[in-house]
This record gives C-alpha cells, sequence and structure tokens, in this order.
C-alpha cells in the first residue's frame, strides 16, 4: 500500500510537472513569437531607415563634409543596429535551446504518465470507501504522517542521545565518587594507623609524666627545705 501510494504521487507530481512544463513550453513558444515579431519590426524599421536615410542623402545638395558626417552617422547606426541584431539572434538562439530542451523534458515526463495511472483508479477506488473527499486530502493526509513519523523518529534520536549522555555523565560520577570513597578508605587506615600508635605511646607518656610528677615532688620538698633551713639561719 506504502508503495502503491509512492507510485501514484509519482504519478501526480508528474503530471503536475507535466503541466508545468506545458505551460513553460506555451510561454517560451509565445515569448519566442514575441521575439521573432520584434525582430522582424526591427528589420522593418533598419530597412526603412536606411531607405530614409539613402533618399535624404540623394536629395541633399550638402557640402561633401556634410555628406561624410552623415555617412559616418549611418555607419555608426547600422554597426549599432547590426550589433542589435546580433544580440537578438544570440538571445533567439538561447531560446530556441531552451524551448527545445523543455520540449524533449515534456515528452519524457509524458512517456512517464501510463506507467503510474493504475494507481490513480486504487486511489480513487480508496476514496470511494473512506472518509476522504478526494485523491489530494488522502496525499495531505499521507504527508502529515510522514511529517509525523519524521517528527517522531527524530524525537526517538533525541531521547537516545539523551540518554547515551546521561550513562556518559553517571559513568563519569561513578568513577569519581569510587576515587573519592578510595581516597576516603586510604585515608582512614592512615589515621587508624595514627591512633594505634598514639594508644601505643600513651603508657609511655604516662610512665614519663608520672617521673616529671615525681621529680617535681621532690624538687618542691627540697625548696621547703631550702627555705626552712634559711629561715632557721636567719632566726
Amino acid at each position: 500500500d506504502e508503495e502503491s501510494t509512492s507510485s501514484f504521487m509519482c504519478l501526480l507530481k508528474k503530471k503536475k510537472e507535466a503541466r508545468c512544463m506545458e505551460n513553460i513550453l506555451a510561454e517560451k513558444q509565445e515569448d519566442f513569437r514575441e521575439r521573432m515579431e520584434v525582430l522582424a519590426e526591427r528589420w522593418r524599421d533598419l530597412h526603412a531607415r536606411r531607405a530614409q536615410l539613402k533618399a535624404h542623402v540623394e536629395r541633399s545638395g550638402k557640402t561633401v563634409q556634410e555628406n561624410e558626417v552623415l555617412r559616418n552617422e549611418a555607419l555608426k547606426k547600422a554597426n549599432e543596429d547590426r550589433e542589435e541584431n546580433m544580440k537578438r539572434e544570440r538571445e533567439l538562439l538561447r531560446a530556441k535551446r531552451e524551448l527545445e530542451a523543455l520540449r524533449k523534458q515534456h515528452q519524457k515526463l509524458c512517456k512517464k504518465l501510463p506507467k503510474y495511472s493504475m494507481f490513480k483508479k486504487y486511489l480513487e477506488d480508496v476514496v470511494e470507501i473512506s472518509q476522504f473527499q478526494d485523491i489530494e486530502e488522502i496525499i495531505s493526509f499521507y504527508k502529515a504522517l510522514v511529517r509525523s513519523r519524521k517528527d517522531l523518529l527524530q524525537s526517538q534520536q533525541w531521547h537516545k542521545e539523551l540518554t547515551e549522555q546521561a550513562k556518559v555523565l553517571l559513568e563519569q560520577y561513578k568513577a569519581e565518587k569510587a576515587a573519592e570513597m578510595l581516597q576516603c578508605k586510604n585515608d582512614l587506615v592512615q589515621l587508624k594507623r595514627y591512633l594505634h600508635q598514639a594508644q601505643s605511646d600513651v603508657p609511655l607518656w604516662e610512665d614519663r609524666l608520672a617521673d616529671m610528677q615525681n621529680t617535681a615532688d621532690k624538687n618542691t620538698m627540697k625548696l621547703k627545705a631550702i627555705k626552712m633551713a634559711i629561715h632557721n639561719l636567719f632566726q
């Protein structure tokens, strides 16, 4: 069904192109005819002006210098007219080539039309048994479905890309947190080692503190004895 619809759409497109080509061909033919009429009119005008110039030269009794000026002007005008005619001929040749190319394209499209005629009948039968009013409405509905499918695929692709990005970010986050946890574990082990070392050093420092306290007590007793001896000595 999708292939048939696509083929019929190609048929309608080819028909539309054929009509456009016919219109363009008609316009080119009309333009070609108008250009031919303008060219013929220019040729008639040129011959008329040449005849007038010749008659004027023959009738005039002007001096040689004036005749030379007229002749130069006539030659200049003739050269300008010749250049204009050459330009028109080039435009006419280009228009003929364009017209021939359009005619060949039109013939090519006309040859393709019978190939898709069966699909027109198929879509006409679809219109009769469906809620659609005409073939153009079916084509419009089909184009809308194609656009919706395209938008859906783009949306799915977008969500897929977002999901992939989220996965990459999640893996990066996991790796970072795992590295942080490993560092914390290493720090905890080091701190435990320091704690055990400190706990093992506590008795030693307690013993040293006790020795220092005994020494201080002895020094205090000695100091009291010295004070007492000095006091007794003064009395």
